[in-house]
This record gives C-alpha cells, structure tokens and sequence, in this order.
C-alpha cells in the first residue's frame, strides 16, 4: 500500500492549494451575480432566488456521484474534469439566452463544485501523514475562504469596467488557470491510494459500490455525522441571521457588508491555528469550542442594535467559524477507510450539505411564527446543543485522542 511521504505543507503549496485559491476566487466572484444574471433575462424575484438556489442543490445532487467518479477515474482525473465542467458552466452562464439556460448552467456549476470538492479533500487525505492532517485540510478551508473572500472585489472590479458579464469571464479564467495548474503538477506523494490498492487486488470487483460503503459505515454516519450537520448548519445559518438582523436593527446595504467583510476577516485568521490544535492535542478541542462560540454569538446577537455591536456578535460567530475551519473534512478523513475513501467522502459531505441547505430553511421556518429574535437566538440554542453532540462523539473517533489513550496505557507505571 502506498504510504504518504509529504512532510512539509509548504512543499505542496502550489500543487494542493493553488487550484482551490483560484477556483474559489471565480466563485466568489459570480456568487453574487447569479440573480442579476436572471433578472436582466426576465426572471421574476422568486425564480432568480431559485436559480441561485440551484448551485447548492447541484453540490448536494453531485455528492454521492462525485465520490463513485473519483473512486472509478482517481482524484487528480476528477479534479481535472471538474475544473474543466466549472469553466464550461461559468461560459454557459455567460452566454445563456434565456432563464432556463443560465439555471441549467449553473446547476451544472453546483456539481462541479461537488466534484471539485471531493476530490480535492480525497486527494490531500490520501497525500499527507496523520500528523499534517489536520493542519492541511484546515489550511484547505482556509485558502478557500480567502478565494471567496477576494472573489467578489475582484468580480465588482470587472462588472464596474465592463458589465454583469464579465465576472463570468473571471470564473472562467479562474477555472481555467486552476485547471492548468492541476495539469502542470503530477499526483502529490501517496495520492489516489485507495485507487492503487483497488489495483492492486486486480479486479474492479474489488471497487466498493458508495451503497456498500456507506451501509458498511452507516454507525459512523448516524453519530458523528450528525455532528457534522450541526456545523455545516450552524455555518449557513451565520450567512442568513447577520445580514437579517442588521437590516431589522435599521443599518444601510453598504453597513450590512461591512459588518459580514470584518466578520469574515476575523474568520480567515485562525485556520492553521485551529489545524495545529487539532494535530496536537485532538480534534474535540477545536470542534466543540468552536461551535460553542458560533452559537453564544448568535445568541447573543439579538441584544445588538447598533453597527458597533452588531459588528462585534458578528465577529464573535467569525472566530467560532474560523476556529472550526477544515473540521467537516479533518473529521471525514479520520473516519474514512482506505478502500472506498471517495464513496464515503460522498456521503460525509452529503451529510454537511444537508446541513448546509437546510438550517437556512430552518431560520426561515422559525422567523415565520415567532420574531426574528427569536429565530435568531434558537439557531444559537441549537448549535451550542451541536457542540455538546460533538463533544460526546468527537473523542471516540478522534485518532489523535486514541493515539495519546495508547501511549499512556503502553507507559510503564
């Protein structure tokens, strides 16, 4: 079985984390342009609400596919496919004549972006040791957050110059660039593992279907997999109840972005942090306090009526996010076996998609019977209840948890 021999993130900079720089840096600069995009072709407020909807429900369709394609053709393939079908979906975006057009694109967007996403998670889990885990994937989320922190500048740069089009043409260029990029690399040591050990055993037989494998790990996903749709949840949920609350305490569209930009900054600044706590000292030390802090914020949040303290709950849901930054795929990776890691990633973020897609949906539900206040502050009540879910499950699966339990019973006394 190949072993990973990466020793150094810093040797795999380019490789493993410049694609998704710069394909996240093309999201993030089209995100907000999906809905301009099917309003200028006619589309009611309802409608262009759906198309922009249908990116998530692309990445949440294409989650078990993608694992059975990157388990089928190995990650650095699937990688390669979905920066060249994003690249495709952003142009057809650009191009669309029609509604129906731009929300066939853009769905086509969303299972790149699952593709994508995968993959890139499979191929560091494969690629580094045990010990770099944690900081590597964390250090994913978090170059990733940065792409989608730059993307929209970049993108209201573009469309100031030249029109809503052109932020197509940086997706499209972002896309690209990162396809090139995976091109000029070759596989990272250790890589597509799972795929050599399938080839190993001579038989295609040997392949798992993502029904077997997920049914052979359905405890596992039933456990802390939950835990996992309370982080994804409590994630989305902070990008519906900041901005509806600014709005209901009376600040302007223009203060509203600035709260969410401070916010995000703070988020960015902790991700290799939170990587090396949880190297060193266990995944539970980051998951719970993480989520804890997310959800005093928000439970905090509806005591705010001003930008100044608005500004600062908000942060404080920043620095729980940011301390959990790469948790969901840290966790996925330590839970995932050898044999049939990309269909059970699948259904991992199958998982925190479903969180992702639905706790907005919850807030909505909420805030429709009772005020907004209240929405607000049982989302908060709901993710530190998440936190206490992590903090029982994390530990029983946490390997560096286990690592330190063996260590201690193989000491002599």
């Amino acid at each position: 079985m190949t072993q990973p021999t990466v020793t150094s993130l810093r040797a795999i900079a380019v490789p493993a984390y410049g694609p998704t720089v710069l394909a996240s840096t093309g999201t993030g600069a089209v995100t907000a342009v999906y809905a301009l995009s099917a309003r200028d072709l006619g589309a009611s407020i309802g409608l262009a609400a759906f198309v922009v909807a249908l990116l998530g429900i692309g990445q949440l369709v294409g989650d078990l596919p993608a694992g059975a394609l990157a388990a089928r053709f190995g990650e650095r393939r699937a990688l390669l496919l979905a920066a060249g079908a994003e690249a495709l979906g952003m142009l057809g975006c650009a191009l669309a004549p029609g509604v129906g057009w731009l929300a066939a694109s853009v769905l086509f967007v969303g299972l790149a972006n699952a593709v994508f996403g995968l993959a890139r998670q499979a191929f560091l889990t494969d690629a580094v040791p045990i010990g770099l885990r944690a900081r590597a994937l964390s250090t994913l989320g978090g170059v990733h957050r940065i792409g989608v922190f730059v993307g929209p500048f970049v993108g209201a740069w573009v469309v100031a110059r030249w029109g809503v089009q052109a932020a197509y043409g940086v997706g499209v260029v972002a896309s690209g660039l990162a396809f090139l990029l995976l091109a000029t690399y070759g596989e990272l040591p250790g890589a597509d593992a799972g795929v050599r050990a399938v080839a190993a055993r001579g038989s295609d037989r040997a392949r798992p279907s993502v029904r077997t494998v997920l049914a052979a790990h359905r405890r596992v996903l039933l456990t802390l997999g939950v835990g996992v749709v309370f982080v994804s949840g409590a994630r989305a949920a902070r990008n519906a109840v900041v901005p509806l609350w600014a709005e209901a305490v009376g600040l302007d569209a223009a203060a509203t972005s600035l709260v969410f930009g401070i916010s995000g900054a703070v988020d960015m600044l902790l991700f290799y942090p939170a990587g090396w706590v949880m190297d060193r000292y266990g995944r539970a030390l980051v998951a719970v306090p993480s989520m804890l802090v997310m959800g005093a914020g928000m439970v905090l949040l509806p005591g705010t009526h001003t930008f100044a303290t608005v500004t600062a709950a908000a942060c404080l849901i920043g620095v729980g996010n940011g301390m959990g930054a790469g948790i969901v795929m840290t966790l996925g990776a330590d839970v995932s076996p050898l044999l049939g890691r990309p269909q059970f990633l699948g259904g991992w973020r199958l998982m925190a998609d479903v969180g992702w897609a639905g706790w907005p949906a919850l807030v909505s539900l909420v805030a429709a019977v009772a005020p907004l206040s209240v929405a607000v502050a049982a989302i908060g009540a709901v993710t530190i209840a998440g936190g206490g879910w992590l903090a029982v499950w994390v530990p029983r699966y946490d390997p560096v948890s286990r690592r330190t339990v063996d260590r201690a019973r193989r000491r002599p006394a």
